[in-house]
């Protein structure tokens, strides 16, 4: 179980979640503590410059969608670092909004 499991159930039961992740891998697009919005997606509907809430080798990420190929999505923070690439179903929801 990782930090996102909880929500990752919710989403996964059609319902939206909001949390407040830790971490500056996004920052200044996401600072650490804000109040996040994640609502269930349809895969087919995300494009690069999305951010979701996704799985990336077990490891939980609210991160970029970098670039979508053949069906695949390649994951990336904000500071440059690749994740890796991922199928459909490692993604989970995608933010809608960010509070403080």
């Amino acid at each position: 179980m990782g930090w996102a499991t909880g929500y990752i159930i919710k989403l996964r039961a059609g319902q939206v979640v909001s949390f407040r992740p830790r971490g500056n891998s996004m920052s200044p697009r996401i600072e650490s503590g804000q109040l996040c919005t994640v609502e269930p997606v349809d895969p087919r509907d995300i494009r690069p410059g999305d951010i979701v809430l996704c799985k990336v080798r077990g490891t939980e990420y609210l991160h970029f969608v970098k670039s979508v190929q053949d069906g695949r999505f390649q994951i990336g923070n904000n500071r440059g670092h690749i994740n890796g690439w991922i199928g459909h179903n490692a993604i989970f929801g995608r933010l809608v909004k960010v509070e403080p």
